[in-house]
């Protein structure tokens, strides 16, 4: 089989919360990395992916970007262009999880937008909740070296145990064997609550994507369940819920 440029990253997420009460979990998982342009080649080499369709593991369009099933490529750079950031006809790639068995949550999904010279030029930082609303933060990247470094105030409803009136400090790593994201959320008051995802790089071909199914077979399924019960663990230790106020589909923030 040819090697793809687009791989898999088999790590850890790990939360950890500071106040009001402390709480911590971990999860082994792993992402797809997709270059945009090569999923239907993808498609083509794995049998048991397939993409917009139903399969042990699929890659569908609607879970990302307008939410509508076109194309993403051309979303992300229709957004790009409303934003003046011109990536000139580069590489779009997508850190996300896949579809398994037709069902996949993600609570991050991120882009990384490349110019033809393989100069990365922005970041789009896709954010879901459990409500089926998402929100999309965007960051031209202004960083030659291999930290990057975003901030910005939260904009859309997440944690019903997290007040609106905080910030994010997002530090990431450019992927490469490793990949690393870090999200510092705080308020007027200090920190709240780490979140850190890591990963190794794995070459995308049907053994190693099969052995990360069999590793993590129900991982769709567990992502959603974990969202759920780390609630309980939060609201059985008293954690005061915070209402959902507004409605929203899909947004978009371009940031500093």
């Amino acid at each position: 089989m040819s090697k793809f440029t687009s791989c898999i990253y088999s790590g850890l997420i790990t939360h950890r919360r500071f106040k009001p009460k402390k709480h911590f979990f971990i999860y082994k998982i792993f992402s797809l990395f997709i270059d945009l342009s090569e999923v239907e080649e993808i498609e083509k080499k794995i049998n048991f992916f397939s993409y917009n369709k139903f399969n042990i593991l699929s890659f569908y369009n609607i879970d990302h970007g307008s939410r509508d099933g076109t194309s993403l490529s051309k979303w992300v750079k229709q957004t790009l262009s409303k934003k003046k950031i011109n990536i000139d006809g580069g590489t779009i790639k997508l850190l996300c999880f896949p579809r398994f068995f037709g069902y996949v949550f993600n609570p991050l999904s991120v882009f990384y937008c490349y110019d033809k010279n393989l100069k990365l030029k922005a970041i789009l930082y896709e954010v879901k909740n459990t409500f089926n609303e998402q929100h999309t933060y965007i960051f031209r990247s202004k960083f030659s070296s291999n930290i990057i470094l975003h901030k910005c105030s939260k904009k859309f409803y997440v944690s019903p145990f997290i007040e609106m009136n905080t910030f994010y400090n997002f530090r990431l790593s450019k992927p490469k064997n490793n990949i690393n994201i870090l999200i510092k959320q705080t308020d007027a008051n200090g920190k709240l609550l780490v979140a850190h995802q890591k990963g190794k790089r794995v070459e995308l071909n049907s053994k190693n994507l099969l052995y990360q199914f069999l590793k993590h077979p129900l991982m769709s399924f567990k992502v959603i369940t974990a969202i759920h019960f780390e609630a309980f663990r939060l609201w059985v230790k008293g954690v005061k819920l915070i209402k959902k106020k507004i409605t929203i589909k899909n947004n978009l923030s371009l940031e500093n």
